[in-house]
């Protein structure tokens, strides 16, 4: 069965941190941008504009990492976050605060992201939870009293670790060698 286009891009988009990425992107692109001004304002500036086009080229390149290699996710999101905080001084408040919000947010949306669990085609009872299901189900609607579990003989036998008797006394301490080569 083809997927429609709109499905291809849902599925694509809901297998990596998409929205992480997204903002990463942005913030990139807000936080080089702003040197990036007409070539007076640019002479004025100097030296000080090249950290701006160098953090917010590496914030792009983060977010692209979180979309085309997402198990590389939790790194881009770490470096993100700490690029976007360094912007805040070397870029012009990190793009007059904006692209450092923006860079943050998505750092911490492409490290928190996790990939969907698979789902059990059984359709049971806490699937996808992480739960076990009950073994022996009672329905909530069942008329009249609630059977009592069967005799511990008619299961089927468990081993049950024996108990541990509490200790009384403490040990005696081990003797170990010194390093120094003190005596006792």
């Amino acid at each position: 069965m083809l997927l429609s286009r709109r499905q291809r891009w849902r599925r694509w988009r809901r297998s990596r941190p998409f929205w992480g990425g997204l903002f990463a992107i942005l913030a990139g692109a807000w936080i080089c941008v702003l040197p990036l001004a007409p070539l007076k304002i640019m002479l004025q500036q100097g030296v000080a504009g090249i950290p701006s086009v160098l953090l917010g080229i590496v914030m792009v390149v983060l977010g692209l990492t979180a979309w085309f290699s997402p198990p590389q996710r939790g790194l881009a999101g770490v470096l993100t976050t700490l690029i976007a905080t360094a912007a805040l001084v070397l870029s012009n408040l990190g793009g007059f605060l904006i692209g450092t919000l923006l860079g943050i947010l998505g750092g911490g949306l492409m490290f928190a992201w996790q990939p969907c669990a698979a789902r059990r085609s059984g359709g049971g009872t806490g699937a996808g939870t992480g739960a076990e299901p009950d073994p022996d189900p009672v329905p909530a609607s069942t008329p009249g009293p609630v059977p009592a579990p069967a005799p511990a003989s008619a299961s089927v036998p468990r081993s049950v670790p024996a108990p541990v008797a509490p200790r009384s006394a403490p040990l005696p301490p081990t003797p170990h060698p010194d390093p120094q080569g003190a005596q006792p």
